[in-house]
């Protein structure tokens, strides 16, 4: 199994639509050669709302189990909607927790990792 890093959803050399088809290509050539099941954590954190749900929609019908989602980064809003959009579907979310430090590592403000 693998993960999209935090940071490759947004750059533009970063083309999440080819990365999307070369991750599920790779993923299905490993199970094949394998017989095992594998999995890649496709990073689906967008600028809008609408463009989260493009890029969930878009993993859905490359037939792959699992999207990721940074909830800071994305908001609270919409990692809610995209929870139950998944659950709607029959795939799996991962949390990232990516920016989570810059909340709650300060020594004098701050909250619990657990709460976010």
């Amino acid at each position: 199994n693998s993960i999209d890093d935090e940071n490759i959803n947004s750059q533009p050399f970063q083309r999440w639509r080819e990365r999307f088809e070369f991750v599920a290509e790779a993923v299905k050539l490993a199970q094949r050669e394998t017989g095992e099941v594998k999995g890649h954590y496709l990073n689906c954190t967008a600028n809008t709302p609408e463009e989260l749900y493009e890029r969930a929609e878009f993993a859905k019908e490359l037939d792959m189990p699992i999207i990721m989602h940074d909830y800071i980064t994305g908001g609270f809003t919409a990692n809610t909607g995209l929870a139950n959009w998944c659950r709607k579907n029959g795939m799996l979310l991962h949390i990232h927790r990516a920016m989570h430090a810059v909340i709650d590592r300060h020594p004098k403000h701050g909250i619990h990792f657990r709460v976010l």
